[in-house]
C-alpha cells in the first residue's frame, strides 16, 4: 500500500553508459505508467542525468505521461542524430544480429585516435552535437522549475578529483554534458571556472544527496556496469574495458558499504535512529542481457538497438516490480553486503534480489 493512502515515493539512481542509458529508459517508462509510485528524486550521470532532465520536463508540463513521452522523444532525436555517423555496425555484424561495434572501421579508427591524440587536438573548436541537441530538446528553465522532482547530477571536478553534485534548481545544459564527459573524447567542460569530466568517476551515481533532501526511505538503483564478470579478460580492448567497469561501479560500491555499516549500527542500537535514517536499497537490473554487450556498443545509437535496450528495460522494471513492490518501505529487497564483498553466488542468482 502506498503511504497515507496516496503513491509510494521511491528514490531512483541512474548510471550512466551512453546508449546503455535507453535500459534507463525503458526502466523509468514502466515505473512513470504505475500509478502506486511517485518518483521523488533521481541521482544521475551522464545518461542517466539526461533521462533525468527530460522526466522533469515532462512532469512540469504534463505529468508522469507527458514524461514518458519526454523520454522517448529524446531518444528517439539521439537515433536520428546519429543517423549519419560513420560510427556504425557492418553488414556482417548486422546479419549476426551482433550489436557492438568492434569490428567498425570509424569505431576502430577513433577508438585508436583517442589514445594518441587529446581532444583539445582533434577538437580544437570544442564541437559537440549531443550539447546542440540536448539544448534543443530540453527546455531547463521548465527543469528548474519542476518542483514535482529533486534532481542531483554528479560529475568530476577535474582539479580535487571529487564529486560534484548539482541540484535541479541550478541545472543548466552544461552540467549536464559535465556529468557525460569522457575526458578522451571531450574537452573538460567548465562551470564558472572550474573543469568537470564525466560524473562516473566519482560518483554513479552519486546516492548521498537522497540521505537528507529525500523523505522516501527506499532507493532503487538502475545499474547498467556490470560488476561481475567470471574470468580475467585477455585482449588489450577487454582489459581497458573492465578497467572502465570496475572504476565507474567503485563509487557506488563505497556508497553500498557505507550505507550497510550505518544500517548495523541501527539495527545494534549504536545509532540514534532519529539522527541517522535507515535506507532501503533495491536494484533493478538485467545482467543476462546487458553483461555480453561490449563497451563498444554503448556508442551505437540505432533506433533498433535503444528500442531493444528500452523493451529490456521495461521487462526488468516489470518483473521487479511484480516481485517486489510489497516489500516498499519495509526492507531492502538488494544484499548490499554481497555487492561491495564480490560475493560470487549473490551477484550471478537473479533471485537474490527478490
Amino acid at each position: 500500500m502506498a503511504k497515507n493512502g496516496k503513491r509510494h515515493p521511491v528514490n531512483l539512481a541512474l548510471q550512466g553508459g551512453g546508449a546503455h542509458g535507453a535500459f534507463s529508459w525503458g526502466v523509468l517508462d514502466r515505473l512513470l505508467a504505475d500509478e502506486r509510485l511517485e518518483i521523488e528524486a533521481i541521482s544521475g550521470t551522464s545518461a542517466g542525468a539526461m533521462n533525468a532532465v527530460a522526466v522533469a520536463e515532462g512532469l512540469l508540463t504534463g505529468g508522469p505521461q507527458e514524461a514518458r513521452a519526454c523520454l522517448r522523444r529524446f531518444w528517439k532525436a539521439v537515433s536520428a542524430a546519429a543517423t549519419g555517423s560513420p560510427i556504425r555496425r557492418t553488414p556482417i555484424d548486422v546479419f549476426m544480429g551482433n550489436w557492438n561495434l568492434d569490428t567498425s572501421p570509424a569505431y576502430l579508427f577513433f577508438d585508436l585516435l583517442g589514445r594518441v591524440a587529446s581532444p583539445y587536438e582533434v577538437n580544437p573548436l570544442n564541437l559537440n552535437p549531443l550539447r546542440d541537441l540536448l539544448e534543443g530538446l530540453v527546455d531547463f528553465e521548465r527543469v528548474r522549475a519542476c518542483d514535482r522532482l529533486k534532481i542531483f547530477v554528479s560529475a568530476t571536478n577535474v582539479e580535487t578529483g571529487r564529486v560534484k553534485v548539482f541540484e535541479r534548481h541550478e541545472l543548466t545544459a552544461d552540467m549536464v554534458m559535465a556529468s557525460a564527459c569522457l575526458p578522451l573524447v571531450f574537452q573538460a567542460v567548465e562551470i564558472d571556472g572550474v573543469p568537470y569530466w564525466d560524473g562516473g568517476y566519482m560518483g554513479n551515481p552519486a546516492l548521498f544527496p537522497f540521505f537528507d533532501a529525500s523523505e522516501s526511505d527506499d532507493v532503487i538503483v538502475v545499474q547498467i556496469n556490470p560488476v561481475f564478470r567470471r574470468g580475467a579478460p585477455k585482449s588489450a580492448r577487454e582489459i581497458l574495458n573492465r578497467v572502465n567497469e570496475i572504476t565507474f561501479n567503485s563509487s557506488l560500491l563505497r556508497e553500498f558499504r557505507a550505507i550497510d555499516f550505518v544500517s548495523r549500527l541501527l539495527d545494534e542500537g549504536k545509532l540514534d535512529p532519529e539522527t541517522y535514517k535507515q535506507v532501503l536499497v533495491h536494484r533493478i537490473s538485467a545482467e543476462e542481457h546487458i553483461n555480453p554487450l561490449g563497451a563498444s556498443s554503448k556508442m551505437n545509437a540505432e533506433w533498433d538497438f535503444l528500442k531493444y535496450l528500452f523493451d529490456v528495460g521495461w521487462r526488468a522494471a516489470d518483473g521487479w516490480l511484480a516481485a517486489n513492490f510489497e516489500h516498499l518501505g519495509k526492507r531492502s529487497t538488494l544484499d548490499i553486503r554481497a555487492m561491495y564483498q564480490g560475493e560470487e553466488q549473490e551477484l550471478l542468482d537473479p533471485q537474490a534480489e527478490l
